[in-house]
């Protein structure tokens, strides 16, 4: 019984034990969850959400991220209030203080006949005074305003060479804006003429770093054409163009594409210009050019308003009559047209009254045939020695009393046409005045015809054949850089660069077209350009990618070894990259596998409309090593490709136009109103 007693006692022991032990845990719970719900309370009141309290016992875990140093100090100091701040335990973090973005460091550089101004900001570490100092010599009597802005922070990538480009272009262009920014400069400018401004462009293009992009936009006025001339023929050697003017971009476009539909060919140059004699000239141009695609055998001559409809002697008298009468009725009535059939030859007993003038390349002129008096023929070598100075005149005429009325008009008018050649011949007729050479002036035919035109008056007949020779013009020495990539995708339009299946060696067959590029890139040697190899997907991404850089490789080596300078040049391969041709067709595949010619750093060409002045720009994948620029393909030999994905050459051979719509190339001299004007002149001093 007792030991009975004994162990109720110590049940009744440990159940009370248990009791107060659990009685002090509730206790420990309830004081913990009341101190946690205080605490996150007041700390919500105090608008910081963002801290989660959790209890450990008596103390209080604090965690979160705080906005900012102070705002984690304030979370503790709001939660020591509410409890023993010997209880808060901080286990917050803070959010790392954000970098102050730097701001975008730019110039705008104003440069015009009063002097120039600096507007923008730049770093610190380039300063007012380094650029005044390359400033202040340009500005001539002008003044200089200077507007920039400094500040301290770490000049960008690229900034110096954008800079130096900036200033170094201001100081070529007298009347400009150029904006520069460490990835771009932009460039507008107004030049003198259109030689001034191809030259500035392709100097400017030389001048600029290769990894920095360039935007440029330069002007030049149109020319004044006096007397408005175009004259448009068709014989036995197909239809041309002896001399071409327009009034409007869209007039020029509508001519050119008249002549195309006539049979015209090749490269199409028409001068966009002032001086038109009536705001229909396009349509009266167009209606000619119908006259002559209906006669087969014929020619038209605008000068200013007077038009001359000839007519071969190969022409029936009735459809010339029909043809002739149709375009009188439609041409506007400010024109007035004289329409001639020419008569059928006949024997002529005593032989033809003709003055013949030949002109060596060494400037040596000789004449021979008839004149009509001793005055005329001393007249005659006057002129000539005053029009080519350069090796003498020697005349071997003879006196005919018989020359037909106007015939020293006739013979000046063609000497004075001779004279803008760099070698030819002339040829004056009773019925024609002939006049045929070379010359290194695009606008020599257009000049020469524009004489004939005037001196002889409306109705007469003449026939021009003057061929341009690039090797002949001073002004063609420096192409443009879009010139140079357009030349070699007119060579690789026709023949594409190919090589042996799988390999990076150049098909054998395709060494000649290697000559013609080297030929076409000598005078490119500081043009940026970029040869890029493309494959189709066929294979392994690492091989394709490998084969494509060395085909590219492969081509500038094939430069280097016909001794072209590449230091302006780059190879690389992109592999399987920018496809321009599906993939899953034997077809597409072939068009991928290509190498592509670019400019490295300018801006995409425009398109042009078919038939007009301008070359379309290439269907190419961009790429941040391919900003713009002409395309040419290349295939493997195993499987021939059809044309590469390049644009057709323009009809027009000559350089963008400009802005005021005068194609480039026009040569041109100041008048006193500031206009250019392109006017008969005597051949120039050698």
């Amino acid at each position: 019984m007792r030991h009975f007693q004994s162990m109720l006692a110590l049940a009744a022991f440990v159940l009370a034990a248990a009791l107060s032990y659990l009685g002090a845990l509730w206790g420990v719970s309830v004081v913990e969850a009341r101190s946690a719900e205080v605490v996150h309370e007041r700390l919500s009141q105090a608008g910081l959400d963002w801290v989660h309290v959790s209890p450990d016992g008596l103390l209080l875990h604090l965690t979160g991220t705080a906005p900012t140093e102070a705002t984690r100090l304030r979370a503790i100091s709001v939660a020591s209030s509410q409890v023993d701040p010997s209880r808060v335990l901080d286990n917050m973090s803070v959010t790392p203080p954000k970098q102050i973005t730097a701001p975008r460091f730019s110039v705008e550089l104003l440069r015009n006949e009063s002097g120039i101004s600096l507007i923008g900001l730049v770093p610190d570490s380039t300063g007012h005074d380094p650029i005044l100092k390359k400033v202040d010599p340009l500005a001539g009597k002008g003044k200089v305003t200077d507007m920039l802005e400094t500040a301290d922070y770490p000049a960008p990538r690229h900034w110096s060479e954008a800079l130096d480009f900036g200033l170094a272009a201001l100081a070529k262009l007298p009347r400009s804006k150029i904006s520069i920014a460490a990835d771009r400069v932009s460039i507008t400018a107004i030049s003198d003429s259109i030689d001034a401004k191809r030259q500035l462009e392709a100097e400017l293009a030389q001048m600029a770093p290769s990894d920095l992009k360039v935007a440029l936009s330069i002007s030049a006025p149109r020319p004044v054409i006096t007397p408005f001339t175009l004259r448009f023929v068709s014989d036995e050697t197909g239809a041309r163009f002896d001399a071409c003017s327009a009034d409007t971009d869209a007039a020029r476009s509508q001519i050119i594409a008249a002549a195309i539909a006539a049979g015209a060919k090749g490269k199409i140059h028409c001068t966009v210009g002032l001086g038109v004699p009536s705001p229909q000239w396009g349509k009266a141009v167009v209606d000619g050019i119908r006259a002559v695609q209906a006669l087969g055998r014929a020619s038209i001559t605008f000068s200013d308003a007077d038009v001359t409809l000839l007519g071969d002697s190969s022409v029936s008298q009735t459809k010339f009559d029909r043809v002739a009468g149709d375009l009188e009725a439609k041409l506007p009535d400010v024109f007035s047209l004289k329409a001639t059939l020419a008569k059928k030859k006949t024997d002529q007993g005593k032989g033809p009254v003709e003055f013949v003038a030949t002109l060596s390349p060494d400037g040596q002129v000789e004449m021979h045939g008839r004149l009509g008096s001793a005055l005329t023929r001393t007249a005659v070598t006057s002129y000539a020695r005053a029009a080519f100075p350069d090796q003498g005149v020697y005349n071997a005429t003879r006196i005919d009393k018989e020359v037909p009325d106007g015939w020293p008009v006739r013979v000046l008018a063609g000497l004075q046409a001779l004279s803008y050649l760099h070698r030819g011949a002339l040829l004056v007729r009773p019925d024609t005045v002939n006049v045929t050479g070379i010359s290194g002036d695009q606008d020599a035919s257009d000049e020469v015809s524009r004489v004939l035109s005037d001196k002889l008056g409306q109705g007469q007949a003449f026939k021009v054949s003057v061929k341009y020779d690039k090797k002949l013009d001073p002004n063609a020495g420096l192409p443009s850089p879009q010139e140079c990539v357009d030349t070699v995708n007119g060579i690789l339009k026709k023949h594409q660069i190919t090589f042996d299946p799988g390999s990076d060696k150049i098909d054998g067959a395709a060494s000649s077209v290697m000559d013609q590029v080297a030929d076409a890139l000598r005078n490119c040697t500081r043009v940026p350009i970029l040869i890029a190899g493309y494959t189709d997907n066929q294979g392994r991404a690492e091989m394709n990618l490998a084969l494509s850089q060395k085909r590219a490789q492969a081509v500038l080596n094939g430069l280097l070894a016909r001794r072209v300078s590449i230091a302006n040049f780059r190879a690389k391969g992109f592999g399987e990259a920018d496809p321009i041709a599906d993939n899953s067709t034997q077809a597409g595949r072939e068009e991928n596998r290509r190498i592509e010619f670019s400019l490295i750093a300018s801006s995409k060409p425009a398109t042009a409309a078919p038939g007009t002045d301008g070359a379309q720009g290439p269907k190419t994948a961009p790429s941040k090593d391919t900003p713009g620029g002409a395309t040419s393909s290349g295939v493997d030999k195993a499987a021939p490709a059809g044309p590469g994905k390049t644009a057709a050459p323009s009809q027009d051979g000559s350089a963008d136009q400009n802005a005021a719509g005068a194609p480039s190339g026009e040569k041109s001299a100041p008048t006193a109103n500031g206009e250019a004007a392109i006017r008969p002149k005597l051949r120039p001093k050698k």
